[in-house]
């Protein structure tokens, strides 16, 4: 199973941060995240982080967090994972990959995977299989789309409740949206009942 989220700010010890997360303090925010994160996510399953993994230069926290995530984590990094972060991220065995973007494949889909809002499509051909899906975080939006657009997805740890979002949810929300939308077609709506790649 391919499971994304980004921005949990784990140590973030600042209101705007974990406040509007519904959370009393940095230490409640962190406990629900990683109880959040593994229910969803078993050791086996893929998780991809898209960028502000942690807050703070407590390398010790970071490696205890991380020893308690469960999952094989694919790294975008983002604009607070600083070189110290990074060199330890290279050394962690829970982090195969690390990169500025990534770009996926899944049920026929593209998916272009960076920290920022990116504009890979406009969808003037009507034809999702020619269309390459952004999932992004860092807006700390609780909104799903950027500025509406049906083909860009915040996957943020704020728009799902500091919970990991699966490939078929993200699937699900963007089909819901591009319907409502008046993109969706009936190749769109048969391709979603193919066979994952």
């Amino acid at each position: 199973m391919i499971y994304l989220i980004s921005d949990t700010h784990f140590g973030h010890d600042k209101e705007f941060i974990y406040k509007p997360r519904g959370f009393k303090n940095v230490l409640e925010m962190n406990a629900t995240e990683i109880k959040n994160w593994n229910k969803t996510v078993t050791p086996n399953d893929d998780i991809y982080m898209l960028g502000d993994f942690f807050l703070g230069t407590d390398m010790n926290f970071i490696k205890i967090i991380l020893e308690r995530l469960n999952g094989k984590i694919h790294l975008i990094i983002g604009n607070h994972d600083a070189p110290a972060k990074l060199k330890l991220y290279r050394e962690c065995s829970k982090i195969v990959e690390m990169a500025w973007a990534l770009q996926i494949e899944y049920n026929h889909r593209k998916y272009f995977l960076s920290h920022y809002p990116t504009f890979t499509a406009d969808l003037t051909a009507n034809n999702p299989q020619k269309c390459v899906f952004n999932l992004f975080g860092h807006t700390h939006s609780k909104a799903k789309f950027y500025e509406d657009k049906p083909y860009m997805y915040n996957v943020a740890a704020d728009a799902h409740d500091c919970t990991p979002v699966s490939i078929e949810k993200i699937q699900e929300d963007i089909n819901a949206e591009m319907k409502n939308r008046g993109f969706i077609n009936e190749i769109f709506t048969n391709n979603n009942r193919q066979s994952k790649t």
